[in-house]
């Protein structure tokens, strides 16, 4: 069993080494918090919550973040209780705590989790539509367009606009934006022929009618590395969010599926891309994605921490992705039964309501066959019963999709188009 202090540090999910002072968006204060407690020059330490300090634009440096007294109860979802009280000036601590062994019952439904709810019709989704994949292919940096990679087609976009699909999620590839060579932190050496394919594709998909959705599609990674660089991701959605401010049908998800990486950083680089795209005085929706390849399945037990996120403009909402075959990554077209779709996001949904905050489900996908088809059918039902979700997007068009691809819902001929785009129009 972990001590008491390794299980705050864990909840908390925000431990790094002592430094001189923080960087720009980085953290210098929380609850259990041994890192440095000043920003550097420009920089003043800002008090979010009580787990989360962080280093925003203004100041001379130096800050120690407000002085709060806060008095809070932790409960670890397992067999231990944490009650810890923690009174804060100038972010020193003293730290009282106590265990005792618990039985966590939790019951959905009267007991037992139904599989496949009967929708509510009287619900619409604010944001449902379809991935248009493309500019995120090829390893060739920064790759030539035609070659390498490619943009979605407008003939494509316009297909589902014109069946009343109102959101496209558009992945794009950092290092495509921020060539390593120069890196993240200076924008003008970012790379804009590959921006202005970008451009293009957010005007037409907001001329005519729909809210397009820039997708960094990385995994929490730069140049082949984990990401670490939180000042540097940062300075890339202050620049990227300035730039594409063209109206409020532009949203930002600000890194697909993170993986393998510690909660902490996942945690500090969502929080620096919300302060810098709200540093720009923008209030469009920012969509902030977990660790664990932001699976909603596993979402609770990976993602607690994330309800700490601090957003001033309060237009945050959680993304997860769902997949239906055995381990949940998409690439079987096999579903583990016709009632796996309701299943898999259940203790999500109860996360969502349970913390009052919207939710949304940027990647979903299966097999076109009629066992999947019953499982995708649930699994939206399962969407519109509550009022956390804000919606989906399907995984995936796009004109690159080899036609055996069996989630392919390019137009006219991809192989899912039979299937799934009746049914998804089906949750219009």
């Amino acid at each position: 069993m972990k001590t008491d202090i390794v299980l705050l540090a864990a909840l908390a999910g925000l431990t790094q080494r002592v430094s001189a002072q923080a960087q720009g968006y980085g953290q210098c204060g929380g609850v259990n918090w041994n890192g440095a407690t000043s920003c550097v020059s420009g920089w003043t330490c800002t008090y979010s919550n009580p787990y989360y300090s962080q280093c925003l634009p203004g100041g001379n440096g130096g800050g120690g973040g407000n002085t709060v007294t806060v008095t809070s109860t932790i409960t670890q979802v397992s067999t231990t209780t944490v009650r810890q009280t923690v009174t804060s000036t100038n972010w020193q601590y003293e730290t009282l705590t106590e265990t005792q062994t618990v039985t966590s019952t939790v019951t959905r439904n009267g007991g037992q989790c139904t599989p496949n709810p009967s929708c509510n019709s009287d619900r619409t989704f604010d944001l449902f539509g379809v991935n248009e994949a493309g500019a995120e292919f090829g390893t060739k940096i920064p790759g030539t367009l035609g070659t390498d990679f490619t943009w979605p087609t407008q003939d494509s976009i316009q297909y589902f606009l014109d069946k009343g699909f109102n959101a496209i999620r558009i992945p794009i590839l950092l290092e495509r934006v921020a060539p390593p060579a120069t890196g993240l932190k200076d924008p003008s050496k970012y790379n804009q022929g590959y921006l202005s394919g970008l451009y293009g594709l957010l005007s037409y998909i907001t001329a005519n009618g729909g809210k397009a959705i820039i997708d960094v599609h990385n995994f929490g990674r730069y140049n082949g590395q984990i990401l670490t660089d939180v000042e540097g991701f940062g300075n890339f959605w202050q620049a990227l969010s300035s730039w594409t401010n063209f109206n409020d049908n532009i949203i930002y998800d600000l890194m697909n599926e993170y993986h393998d990486m510690e909660n902490g950083l996942v945690f500090q680089l969502n929080q620096a891309g919300i302060s810098a795209i709200r540093s720009n005085n923008i209030g469009n929706l920012i969509l902030v994605e977990g660790n664990a390849w932001s699976g909603a399945w596993h979402w609770v037990e990976n993602n607690d921490m994330l309800k700490y996120l601090t957003d001033p403009r309060k237009n945050m909402v959680y993304e997860m992705h769902q997949y239906l075959d055995s381990d949940g990554s998409g690439t079987s077209e096999d579903c583990v039964s016709s009632t796996i779709g309701a299943e898999r996001v259940a203790s999500a949904t109860q996360w969502c309501e349970e913390n009052n905050v919207k939710c949304f489900l940027g990647e979903v996908g299966a097999g076109p066959n009629d066992v999947c088809k019953a499982a995708v059918s649930g699994l939206l039902c399962a969407l519109k019963n509550s009022d956390a979700w804000v919606g989906a997007t399907w995984w995936a068009a796009g004109p690159w999709w080899p036609s055996d691809y069996f989630q392919s819902i390019e137009p006219p001929n991809g192989r899912a188009v039979e299937i799934y785009v009746p049914l998804l129009e089906s949750f219009l």
